[in-house]
């Protein structure tokens, strides 16, 4: 998979029932047009006759990630308690990846992803991907909170980098050890080139929580909002170590209950993503080693998408919600 594109996702379950059915095509319906991943799901390729085996073994294959949808149909079909004439697809699927497992072990349970989604139990995952011993994913909502964890695994960018550690030195128990000191330059990412941006997104200063910030990446619509999510892109070139950066709602906005959402993308990896309301802004502290291009993005949900409906709302004297968001002093941070 080149870096610049997003995984491949493939989804594999059982059709226990049509309430089931509608809550996985929910979820991947999620995972590719919120979060940005290249997910399949049969149900969204029924529009001609196909040898459903060949398309099976083709994504299985050629998955970055196999998404395994714990239920009890898939677990019993999985661990060969269904009659061969029963879930033939889920039986079909589930012993390849078994085959997949014992071919090489470590490099599939990084590959094969157990999920339970909302309703479901981690007991109805099935007994060959070691439910208890090994990593799962438990979904409680379908929401970018709710698929943080699976996206950690997913995009390589873990929600608590392990920390840089520091230098050993061998030293007399009874004397203190002197603190190392780490010196570090630091530089303001609105000083680098704006390599590409949505319309809205500009620079310049934001007060958030009653703290002036003068560097900041500023999502401020006018009229309407051109852009479903504002974003800016800049070139790090595995320059630096950190990012650091305040996310809020501007102090002045006019809609004093609107929630912000903040993200960066490493390399096109998506990082986890940050809430902000007005008077309680969120904080963002990321790794960005070896990393060549970032994008931070920053949008508001509930805001009106279409320009038109957006000057009805208005012309009516109704809200088009805009968002009123920023990034406040993005900082860089690499060691001297």
């Amino acid at each position: 998979m080149k870096q610049e594109e997003a995984p491949r996702i493939f989804v594999t379950y059982s059709h226990d029932s049509e309430e089931h059915k509608d809550r996985v095509r929910e979820f991947s319906t999620f995972l590719r047009s919120e979060v940005g991943l290249d997910v399949h799901l049969d149900q969204w390729y029924d529009a001609e006759r196909r040898d459903w085996s060949a398309w099976a073994v083709e994504h299985l294959t050629e998955a970055d990630f196999i998404l395994v949808i714990a239920s009890p149909e898939y677990k019993r079909r999985a661990d060969g308690g269904a009659p061969p004439d029963v879930g033939r697809g889920s039986q079909f699927e589930a012993a390849i990846l078994r085959d997949n497992l014992t071919r090489n072990l470590r490099r599939e349970t990084a590959r094969i992803l157990p999920v339970v989604l909302p309703g479901r139990s981690v007991d109805e995952i099935p007994v060959f991907l070691n439910a208890h011993s090994t990593t799962h994913f438990l979904v409680d909502e379908i929401s970018h909170r709710g698929v943080a964890s699976l996206l950690a695994a997913i995009s390589g960018h873990g929600q608590y980098p392990i920390p840089p550690r520091g230098e050993y030195r061998i030293s007399n128990p009874r004397k203190p050890k002197a603190p190392v000191e780490v010196r570090e330059r630091t530089e303001l990412l609105t000083s680098l080139p704006w390599l590409s941006r949505s319309t809205d997104v500009r620079p310049g200063g934001a007060r958030i929580d009653g703290t002036h910030h003068g560097d900041s990446v500023v999502l401020r619509p006018s009229l309407f909002s051109a852009d479903a999510k504002g974003y800016v892109e800049f070139d790090l070139g595995k320059r630096y170590r950190r990012l650091t950066s305040v996310v809020g709602v501007l102090d002045d906005a006019s809609e004093a209950d609107q929630v912000g959402y903040f993200r960066v993308y490493l390399d096109r990896s998506p990082g986890p993503e940050v809430e902000a309301t007005l008077g309680k802004p969120g904080s963002v502290d990321v790794d960005v080693s070896g990393v060549l291009r970032l994008r931070l993005e920053l949008y508001r949900p509930d805001t009106v998408a279409s320009p038109m409906m957006a000057g009805s709302f208005m012309a009516g004297g109704r809200s088009a919600r805009l968002p009123e968001l920023a990034w406040g002093n993005p900082t860089l941070h690499r060691e001297l």
